[in-house]
């Protein structure tokens, strides 16, 4: 009985052993690790891709934002904020671009609101950017899965280069050269399309004297 009681202890005191070691690796040194390499080697990712203006981080080229005109009642839940003619502006978000309601409208193609919000949202990008509706792209009338997605086709980029000059009183081939100096090449070379990421871009607008 004694034997079979020490067999017993023994078996647990070796897993016990084990678990601390496996803790100690997996859980300490193996993540501290990871987080070294991550740090020397890929600083700026791993601390969350943060864009900064004069020192100050203004957001993350991983996640859209709202380029909107200040709200003439800040406290006005009701009130709609309006996109500034002055900045590029992103993809519509179902969730406002807020990072704590990501997500899509969950809303099937050949649903009838859906429908319609698209066809108003055509309508209301080519009055804005002075085009026909034919020549808005899709991505300027539909979300991303996730609401955040920060990048937007280089068509719709360049739909908005005489709005946003005229609007800034700049030339132009100004903006268009801003365009193609933030137009990100595709994945690998041959995976998913050329894009632009509407953060960056608008940083290097902000910089343009």
């Amino acid at each position: 009985m004694s034997s079979s009681l020490s067999t017993v202890v023994r078996n647990h005191l070796a897993a016990l052993r084990m678990l601390l070691v496996f803790t100690v690796i997996t859980g300490i040194a193996y993540p501290l690790l990871i987080t070294g390499v991550a740090q020397a080697a890929f600083s700026g990712q791993a601390n969350g891709s943060l864009v900064k203006q004069n020192g100050k981080v203004v957001g993350s080229s991983l996640l859209g934002q709202n380029f909107n005109l200040p709200k003439k009642n800040p406290n006005d839940a009701n009130e709609v904020a309006k996109p500034d003619p002055k900045w590029f502006q992103p993809r519509p978000s179902a969730g406002g671009y807020d990072p704590l309601a990501s997500g899509a409208s969950n809303l099937g193609p050949n649903n009838a609101d859906l429908i319609k919000t698209i066809k108003e949202r055509k309508a209301a990008v080519a009055a804005f950017d002075g085009v026909p509706a034919s020549k808005v792209p899709a991505d300027a009338v539909t979300a991303s899965g996730s609401g955040l997605d920060p990048d937007i086709s280089t068509a719709y980029a360049y739909e908005q280069v005489a709005r946003v000059a005229k609007n800034r009183g700049i030339d132009p081939s100004i903006v268009n050269k801003l365009v193609a100096d933030n137009t990100h090449s595709r994945a690998l070379g041959f995976l998913g399309e050329e894009y632009v990421n509407v953060v960056e871009l608008n940083l290097a607008l902000a910089n343009v004297k």
